[in-house]
């Protein structure tokens, strides 16, 4: 008899076959379970204590599985879905998880029986388009500048969050401000660019009725010198600088040897005058408001204030892109290069106002301003980093909306549509994959299940009455009315979901499904060569020894 040969290391740890499917299962359904309170109105929060001890109470999906640290690597990729839901479409992150886990738990069944998983994949591909193509018979145009309708629309999307019982506050935050930003491209594209061009300013203190969307920005600095300088400018000409405006000093050390007394006098003087000429420079196009992105020297102030010029320092970048967007002026970055065109003349207030304990510049008003700032007012930290996690979630269904604006009926409708047109097209598919795509078209209902658990209605019976309304694809706008988990009209409740959202969701759901069925290995163990000499180091206490395959903790965004 041969002796066995070593390929693989003792320390390594090798699953193969329906081993590595069911755990993959197991892991994907236990993440799936996790947030699965989290979808629909009636949703619970979750409490989050992240590694510096701070906490996060959310049911947004993504910023909860964000916290997450796991261990098992299918689970790991499960949490990369709703990143990508988060980036691409902004909401839904709840639903895709809801309904990959499902995906792979119909998938089960399949294996135990000993289908092979690309007979199953393949099934779930076929499902995939035909949803698509239910989605897309299904769905309806609408009107963007219909405010009603789009705030419909958000609203829906913001009911099932912490903000919901507020109503239509924060809809209406995120559409004036989504609308605010929207740049027509031509050829009927809208560009809405939310990270760079709407800031959401929190400011604790205040009730969130006090929240509002600004026509214009705010900044957290107040003006250099406080006393001398005016505080409230009414249609100020604002000349944005990103040099600043104090002499040059030397990279490093420099010796100047000086041999008379006058010299020194001398060097003093050409540093002033340089001063004042860069003043001088600026306070040609007799501007109201200086703000520089670098440092501002006491002279220069000095300089400004004479003039009764208010001047800013220090300002962030981005925030500099705002203002220069807001009231149309043109970031200069030598004073020597100022032209009557790059003085802005957009806004029509500057103030500084004081909140809590803190100065906040306003420069508001402004003719048709290309960004805005949100500034939320909330009791406390929590609340506001929650309320602006919903705004983010709203703002982004208000951009699609403008991007592609098409509906789907919300509360489980689409799903359920979507489930029995696919039941009656499992009747024309031959062959063996006739039964995984029928079990595709039953996972669709996952959705609308968890929707009536939630409301804590009978589940079963609720199912049963939606499925005979569904049953010969009629009615598609019948879902579950997620407070109270009767069954209703959707049109008539104005639950809506946005084309993109729905789309996204279905396919990142199934292609993640199939991607966790084709693996059927998984190798782990030590990858990293120890120094020699050193001990094997402490690393924090394992938790699963299942699959430590990739070792790299998640990246935190």
């Amino acid at each position: 008899m041969h002796a066995p040969v070593l390929v693989l290391k003792d320390s390594l740890k090798r699953e193969s076959g329906s081993k590595v499917h069911h755990a993959n299962i197991q892991a994907s359904k236990a993440v799936a379970d996790i947030i699965r309170t989290t979808l629909g109105p009636r949703s619970m929060l979750k409490m989050l204590l992240d590694a510096g001890g701070g906490i996060v109470v959310t049911n947004d999906g993504n910023a909860i599985l964000r916290e997450l640290d796991l261990a098992h690597p299918a689970a790991k990729s499960m949490i990369e879905l709703s990143r990508t839901q988060d980036e691409e479409v902004g909401d839904g992150t709840t639903s895709v998880i809801v309904l990959a886990g499902e995906m792979l738990h119909v998938a089960e069944a399949f294996i135990e029986k000993k289908y092979h998983p690309t007979v199953i994949c393949r099934a779930y591909n076929k499902a995939l388009e035909d949803a698509i193509a239910v989605l897309d018979k299904i769905a309806m145009p609408i009107d963007v500048n219909d405010r009603a309708t789009m705030l419909g629309l958000v609203k829906s999307c913001i009911g099932t969050k912490f903000t919901g019982q507020f109503g239509d506050l924060i809809a209406d935050l995120a559409i004036d401000a989504t609308t605010t930003v929207g740049v027509d491209l031509g050829q009927g594209l809208r560009e809405v660019d939310i990270k760079k061009y709407i800031k959401v300013e929190k400011v604790p203190g205040g009730q969130l009725e006090d929240s509002k969307v600004l026509k214009g920005v705010m900044i957290n600095k107040d003006v250099v010198a406080p006393g001398k300088m005016r505080r409230k400018i009414l249609n100020p000409r604002i000349i944005l600088l990103d040099c600043p405006l104090e002499y040059k000093k030397g990279e490093n050390q420099t010796n100047a040897e000086l041999v008379k007394e006058e010299d020194w006098e001398v060097l003093l003087k050409m540093e002033e005058e340089y001063i004042e000429n860069l003043c001088m420079q600026i306070l040609k196009f007799k501007p109201d408001l200086v703000i520089t992105e670098k440092g501002l020297s006491d002279l220069a102030c000095h300089y400004l204030s004479k003039a009764g010029v208010s001047a800013i320092r220090r300002l962030r970048k981005t925030d500099s892109n705002r203002i220069a967007k807001a009231c149309g002026a043109v970031i200069v970055n030598r004073p020597e290069e100022l032209q009557e065109s790059d003085v802005g003349t957009g806004a029509g207030l500057f103030e500084v106002k004081k909140f809590g304990d803190e100065f906040f510049a306003f420069i508001v008003d402004c003719r048709d301003p290309k960004a805005c700032t949100v500034l939320l007012r909330g009791a406390s930290k929590d609340l506001l980093n929650e309320v602006e996690r919903n705004l983010q979630d709203a703002m982004s269904v208000a951009r699609n909306i403008l991007k592609n604006p098409k509906l789907l009926p919300g509360g489980g409708a689409t799903e359920l549509t979507v489930s029995a047109a696919l039941k009656q097209k499992s009747s024309s598919v031959e062959g063996i994959e006739k039964w995984p795509y029928e079990a595709a078209a039953v996972a669709f209902e996952a959705i609308p299940r968890t929707l009536a658990q939630n409301c804590g209605v009978n589940v079963i019976r609720t199912m049963t009455a939606l499925h005979g309304k569904h049953a010969n694809e009629e009615n598609a706008w019948v879902g579950i009315d997620g407070n109270t988990g009767a069954i209703v009209d959707m049109r008539e409740r104005k639950i809506w979901d946005s084309y993109n959202v729905k789309a996204q969701t279905f396919k990142t759901a199934i292609e993640a499904a199939c991607m966790l069925l084709r693996i059927d290995d998984i190798v782990s163990g030590i990858k990293k060569k120890q120094a020699p000499g050193a001990g094997p180091t402490p690393s924090r206490p394992k938790v699963e020894e299942e699959g430590d395959a990739d070792n790299e903790q998640m990246l935190p965004d």
